[in-house]
């Protein structure tokens, strides 16, 4: 539907940028108005979004060629030497630092764009320019929402990329900053892990995998970890602020280049689960808390048409209808250095292992270990929520005086205490628990009948999640464990007494 020339300005010599914008399918030099006219407004949309930003990190528009002779305006634009992010990732994944340091040169373009009132609505590594230096540069805004703008497309159109479009947007929430938010994080993700979780075999299904399947823990995010948890949430109310982000990204960005051996990263909640609203978002309830609340604008369908260095041919992603419940039981996540083999179903210890420490934590002895070491460390015996692994656990407890407020702990095995990682951005509601209430008791036989019923046969990773409130369960206190590999996962859930009520075999 596009292509990018590199030409040469003959007025002020120097090269440039020239961007023609074609419909898809459709006879550029056609005689039909209608084509002829949504094409002089894509490309005036982008031209007017463009020209309202005048930011290092946002390509920069020179001029606009128009003439009733011809079929459509073109742009003449800033010409950035170098390659888009797409070209590297071909590479390889990038080193968490280098990331989050091309994270805030895109995070400062989408700022810039917010506070002028426009939404991008497709970030993702094609639509980032790297300059010789490294600076990250966002470009292609020709399907930006405008606050003021009108709607060019059918009612019910969906424009963007479907692996990196926000949750929200499939729901008809459009305009708001935190989808341009979450599409960031996931293009970090990207960066680091070198595949994008969400990806399917057709638009649909990728589509409904953005709906419903959970983003698994990266591997190798390291200091990038905390901005990623704290962006792939599915309520968009519920992802920090652009100033936020930026603290994040700038501590993972003068981190060091390779990740602590055991970084902390809490266990992804983001799944449809059984009994979940199919209006609401993955893992949230079906209205969102209150907290902080965004600008809206109009739904606006368009072209996207990335600018690249040289002439390309671009891609075009047409509306696609979504199923209204797919992929219950989402990707597997995958943990670090756990074991594949049965679990430790008691919590007896010959002397030698007992002097060191636990096989693995998930035992009623251990576990009720980790949630004395989580109370000592936040000065709470209520908890949001806690996730226990093989070898380490997380915690999210109240902030004393914050109503609403989360810390987020965490407890590697064999350690003397848990430690405060920082604020829990992903914590939606302000339900809390008693963890000891808790049935530990029964954690061995639900291991066991999990791996008799889940379809795992050689998991590479079990945990449990005790959890406050969970919808499916009448927002009551609830413990799911899972077992997970290379190709899914499935889950059982339990009611605090220890009793299942509900299994979630894998590939069901």
């Amino acid at each position: 539907m596009g292509t990018v020339w590199r030409a040469f300005d003959l007025a002020l010599h120097r090269e440039v940028a020239l961007k023609e914008v074609r419909l898809a399918g459709a006879d550029p030099s056609g005689d039909d108005p209608a084509v002829a006219e949504m094409l002089r407004e894509r490309v005036m949309r982008e031209a007017r979004a463009l020209a309202r930003l005048h930011h290092p990190n946002v390509v920069t528009i020179h001029h606009i060629v128009d003439s009733p002779d011809m079929p459509h305006p073109w742009l003449v634009m800033e010409l950035v030497p170098g390659r888009s992010l797409q070209d590297r990732l071909a590479d390889g994944p990038l080193p968490p630092a280098e990331a989050a340091a091309i994270g805030r040169g895109i995070l400062a373009a989408l700022r810039a764009a917010h506070e002028a009132g426009i939404c991008h609505r497709d970030v993702k590594p094609a639509n980032v320019l790297l300059r010789t230096d490294g600076t990250a540069v966002l470009t292609d805004f020709g399907i930006a929402v405008l606050e003021e703008a009108s709607r060019v497309t059918a009612t019910g159109g969906l424009v963007g990329s479907p692996e990196y479009i926000a949750p929200e947007r499939l729901h008809g929430r459009e305009g708001d900053p935190a989808s341009d938010l979450w599409s960031l994080g996931l293009l970090l993700y990207v960066a680091v892990e070198g595949g994008n979780p969400l990806r399917r075999p057709t638009a649909a299904a990728t589509l409904a995998a953005v709906m419903a399947a959970r983003i698994p823990p990266p591997r190798h995010a390291g200091p990038l970890a905390r901005a990623l948890q704290a962006l792939l949430v599915a309520d968009p109310a519920a992802r920090p602020t652009a100033s936020e982000l930026d603290h994040l990204l700038a501590q993972a960005a003068d981190a060091l280049q390779s990740p602590p051996p055991s970084s902390p990263f809490p266990p992804p909640v983001q799944h449809a689960g059984p009994g979940t609203d199919p209006g609401a978002f993955p893992g949230t309830a079906s209205s969102p808390p209150p907290g902080r609340r965004r600008r809206t604008g109009l739904i606006i369908g368009a072209i996207a048409v990335p600018l690249a260095c040289v002439a390309a041919v671009l891609l075009v992603t047409a509306a696609v209808f979504v199923p209204e419940l797919l992929d219950r039981t989402g990707d597997a996540a995958t943990g670090e250095g756990l074991p594949s083999g049965p679990v430790d179903a008691g919590g007896d210890r010959s002397p030698a292992t007992a002097a060191a420490g636990p096989r693995t934590l998930l035992t009623p002895a251990a576990v009720r270990d980790v949630i004395r070491k989580f109370e000592k460390a936040s000065g709470s015996r209520q908890f949001a929520e806690m996730t226990v692994y093989a070898g380490r656990a997380t915690a999210d407890a109240p902030v004393r005086g914050r109503r609403g407020a989360f810390d987020g702990y965490t407890y590697e095995k064999g350690a003397d205490a848990a430690v405060r990682t920082g604020p829990s951005v992903g914590v939606t509601d302000d339900a809390k628990v008693n963890l000891s209430g808790f049935n530990w008791n029964a954690l061995p036989g639900l291991m066991s009948r999990a791996a008799r019923t889940l379809k795992v046969p050689k998991p590479t990773n079990k945990y449990v999640i005790a959890k406050a409130s969970w919808a499916f369960n009448g927002d009551r206190p609830t413990m799911m464990v899972y077992f997970t590999d290379d190709y899914g996962g499935g889950y059982l859930a339990a009611n605090a007494q220890g009793k299942v009520i509900k299994i979630v075999p894998s590939g069901s």
